[in-house]
């Protein structure tokens, strides 16, 4: 069966506008969703996974900022949805400030259409080819996983800077790494009471087990594999990204070997990067690799250049040789490429 067109939601207060874009992705094939502000789209967010955002930046109530930012907070799955601001403004300050919320692109209005539509096709088959890489080496990941059954296999595990937590087929944990292990041992965002994995913070806890509970289910082998959830911290705006994957069962009949696999990213302040390896994996230049290790950590740009007593344009620079070298177009990009890539191996 073929595949649906893709979905654009188009965000623009401005109705006239918003609705000529509508028809004129329509008439290029696309399917459209429309909302006049930033809080429409979050409605429309919670019912539809679009995979692609145009969005104006300057709205009442919640703007395009605010509405990219909740996005790739709330959203992780939506992680690598790209994301166009529409806008009126094309000074610099306005392109790097959407750029370091994870921004991708922009559109200066009045829209070029036919600019548009190629900004759209381009930025669809990016996403296409980061998916494709990606979903081989995931699928390799997943193989590997199944594969566990004790003893030094899983010790390896424990190698790893990313929590990973093995679940069998009635969800309790039969084995989890030394990263989740010390997560679990704060009981910040995870604990662990009789094999059953929980969250402490109420809603993040019913999203996790609501996750793993899809994930478990039977399914066709073309359905939904994977499910992200952010959790929580009670005491601050602290998260942790989670992601559950569903495992290739060796056997199927039996439910006693892995069937779910859950990654944890580590909290920002337990995040270790060594940055000789980043300079052996991507060649850069030390300041590059300070400057992608710190962005590793949380750190917003400005933090980086005052840590480094350079000015924001120079830490704009060393973050374009970054995109380039590493193949990425946005911050959050690059990060999930620092922490989920080859870098996951353990710093000390």
């Amino acid at each position: 069966m073929n595949a649906p067109p893709p979905l654009i939601l188009v965000v623009e207060d401005e109705s006239t506008l918003r609705q000529d874009i509508v028809e004129e992705l329509q008439e290029a094939g696309y399917r459209a969703a429309a909302a006049a502000d930033g809080h429409a789209a979050l409605s429309l967010l919670a019912e539809t996974t679009p995979d692609l955002v145009l969005c104006d930046i300057t709205m009442p109530g919640l703007d395009g900022y605010g509405l990219l930012t909740t996005m790739r907070a709330e959203r992780p799955d939506l992680a690598a949805t790209p994301f166009v601001f529409l806008t009126a403004l094309s000074e610099p300050r306005e392109v790097v400030e959407g750029k370091r919320l994870g921004a991708d692109d922009y559109l200066v209005k009045p829209v070029d259409y036919d600019l548009m539509l190629a900004t759209v096709a381009a930025r669809l088959r990016q996403v296409d080819r980061i998916r494709s890489r990606h979903g081989s080496e995931f699928a390799d990941l997943r193989r590997a996983l199944c594969g566990l059954s004790g003893g030094g296999a899983e010790r390896a595990l424990d190698l790893i800077a990313m929590g990973v937590v093995l679940l069998d087929g009635n969800g309790q944990v039969l084995h989890s790494n030394r990263a989740a292990r010390e997560m679990v041992a704060e009981a910040d965002f995870l604990t662990i009471r009789h094999r059953r994995i929980r969250a402490p913070d109420v809603p993040s806890d019913r999203a996790l087990r609501h996750a793993v509970s899809a994930m478990l289910k039977p399914r066709p082998e073309a359905d939904e594999q994977v499910k992200g959830v952010t959790l929580h911290r009670k005491a601050d705006a602290l998260t942790v990204s989670a992601l559950a994957c569903v495992l290739p069962l060796v056997h199927p009949e039996t439910t006693d070997q892995p069937h779910v696999a859950l990654f944890l990213s580590a909290p920002a302040r337990k995040r270790r990067v060594s940055e000789q390896l980043l300079i052996q994996l991507f060649s850069l230049t030390p300041t590059e690799a300070r400057v992608a290790a710190a962005l590793a950590t949380g750190a917003r740009p400005a933090d980086v250049a005052a840590e480094l007593g350079v000015s924001q344009t120079t830490i704009a620079f060393h973050m374009r040789n970054l995109f380039e070298k590493t193949g990425t177009n946005r911050q959050t990009d690059l990060v999930g490429l620092i922490l989920a890539g080859p870098m996951v191996i353990a710093a000390g």
